[in-house]
């Protein structure tokens, strides 16, 4: 499981979705977790909370009435006060085309439907510490696999993993976008450096490194190879 926000600050999520079961859903887990909620139920109504409550983040359905997701994405990023507001996508497409097009009218990260709960709170606190919501240095957590960010030490089911400094910038990222598939180029540029020159099957190397560091004896093997595609940070091994 994810840990639950602590602190005085518990961020603001605005949740933009018309889909009432998911909606009770969600706000039940989001609440659970820390986060304080708003709802709204269409496109026209989102930019009207946006301007009312300044939320820190918002979770916003790809498919709206009145106004779809990628309008109300493509408006907040268009303003001033809203330009830096962190969005994740919620679709039910999978297209890579569909991805793409959220992800370039201004999406900060997509998740598509179903997902498991572990898997979104873990992209929004990764969201959330990259704006400055919440602390940058506290701990991640998916799964039984916990990373401590101020103390630099990781650990699963209570026993201490011995990372090298790459591998735990690899494995902090992958924790950072649970479930979803990196490219070897995409893992250099996030955890390497964009421009700096290294074989893309340098990654390789350091995933098997991560791989032994991370799975002892009868635990399940969290990092997924999706063939010709990428890696994964997954508790579905198929």
């Amino acid at each position: 499981m994810v840990e639950a926000v602590s602190g005085v600050s518990r961020p603001l999520v605005l949740l933009v979705e018309d889909e009432a079961a998911l909606v009770t859903m969600l706000r039940y887990n989001l609440e659970k977790q820390g986060f304080r909620v708003e709802e709204a139920a269409d496109g026209e109504e989102a930019m009207a909370r946006i301007a009312e409550i300044t939320p820190d983040l918002v979770l916003l359905d790809w498919m709206l009435p009145v106004m779809s997701g990628i309008e109300v994405c493509r408006q907040i990023r268009r303003r001033p006060a809203t330009r830096d507001l962190p969005v994740i996508m919620v679709t039910a497409r999978t297209e890579e085309q569909d991805t793409v097009r959220g992800l370039n009218v201004g999406a900060d990260d997509y998740i598509t439907k179903p997902f498991s709960m572990d898997a979104l709170l873990a992209r929004m606190r990764a969201l959330l510490r990259r704006s400055g919501a919440v602390p940058a240095k506290g701990q991640l957590r998916f799964h039984d696999i916990t990373l401590d960010l101020a103390q630099h030490r990781t650990s699963r089911n209570g026993r201490p993993v011995h990372l090298g400094p790459t591998e735990f910038r690899l494995l902090e990222f992958l924790m950072q976008h649970p479930c979803r598939v990196f490219s070897r180029e995409e893992l250099l540029d996030a955890v390497w450096g964009p421009g700096i020159h290294v074989e893309p099957r340098t990654v390789d190397v350091h995933i098997r490194r991560l791989r032994r560091a991370i799975n002892g004896p009868r635990e399940r093997d969290m990092v997924r190879t999706v063939r010709a595609a990428g890696y994964s940070l997954d508790t579905d091994p198929v």
